[in-house]
């Protein structure tokens, strides 16, 4: 088996782990800022007064996002719904499908953490074993070779332990970041659902009770 070739195949995992590391926290990290400078902006938009999405200004409606997308899908079905219970599940719903959006792609960054250091080991281990069969073959003729060979190795463990630290400091960050947008998704929920008069209720209720006599 040769020890090199699989050294070396650990380096390159680990350097692929690390360009994935960089896109998943830019791309993430684009999208957080975006979607929370979204959300702030329609929570000052959205009084009791918005029943409908075109009553929003232009400008929070002009590009799709996150929030946008929870406030639509709300006032849209808000006024065909036919009692508050209706309204607070079908919100609920929506809040939970927007929530689970939030959260993509992180599990590449939390799967890459764990597996950095661990291939970093792995490839020390390699390394180490590949410099000892060297040793075995030749003798002892350099000892800086030995040193260099062990030092190679080493640097493997340290490459994966710094990946791992990277990509754990931006997976906490964007838990938490994760935690504030979710609370600013269910502000804008609790104010898409309120503004209903008691005039589109009894409506509703009308409309529910003709489609079931009929």
């Amino acid at each position: 088996m040769n020890m090199q070739l699989l050294h070396e195949l650990a380096f390159y995992l680990m350097y692929a782990c690390a360009a994935l590391a960089i896109f998943v926290i830019v791309e993430r990290g684009l999208f957080f800022g975006y979607t929370m400078r979204q959300a702030t902006a329609l929570e000052r938009a959205m009084t009791h007064a918005v029943q409908h999405l075109k009553e929003l200004p232009a400008e929070l409606t002009a590009r799709p996002s996150l929030p946008l997308a929870l406030v639509s899908d709300i006032l849209s079905e808000k006024h065909r719904l036919s009692s508050e219970k209706d309204l607070e599940d079908f919100s609920e719903s929506v809040y939970i499908a927007k929530r689970g959006d939030v959260q993509q792609r992180l599990w590449i960054l939390d799967t890459i953490v764990t597996a950095a250091p661990l291939l970093g080991l792995l490839g020390t281990i390699l390394g180490i074993i590949d410099t000892f069969k060297a040793l075995a073959a030749s003798g002892v003729s350099d000892p800086g070779q030995v040193s260099a060979g062990i030092g190679t190795a080493l640097y493997a463990t340290a490459l994966g332990i710094g990946i791992a630290v990277v990509g754990m400091f931006f997976f906490n960050l964007f838990q938490e970041r994760i935690e504030r947008i979710n609370d600013h998704l269910k502000v804008l929920m609790l104010r898409a659902c309120v503004g209903r008069t008691e005039q589109q209720l009894a409506s509703s209720q009308q409309g529910h009770g003709k489609l079931h006599i009929a």
